[in-house]
C-alpha cells in the first residue's frame, strides 16, 4: 500500500516519450517523487529504457 504523501513532496510515474511512438510492445516507466510547489509543470527527465537499449525522454503522467 502506498505511503500518504507528507506536505508538497507527491508521488509521479514517468513514461517513455520514444516508446510509444515506436509501436515496439511494452512500457518504459519510473515512479519518482516531486515536491508539487517548486515544480508545478509536469516532470521531465532522461531516463534509461532498457527495451529501446539507450537513454530518453520521460514525461509525468497523470
Amino acid at each position: 500500500m502506498a505511503k500518504k504523501a507528507k506536505g508538497n513532496r507527491v508521488q509521479v510515474i514517468l513514461e517513455c516519450t520514444e516508446h510509444k511512438a515506436s509501436g515496439v510492445p511494452g512500457t518504459s516507466r519510473y515512479i519518482t517523487t516531486k515536491n508539487r510547489k517548486n515544480t508545478t509543470e509536469r516532470l521531465e527527465l532522461r531516463k534509461y529504457n532498457p527495451i529501446l537499449k539507450k537513454v530518453t525522454v520521460h514525461r509525468e503522467i497523470k
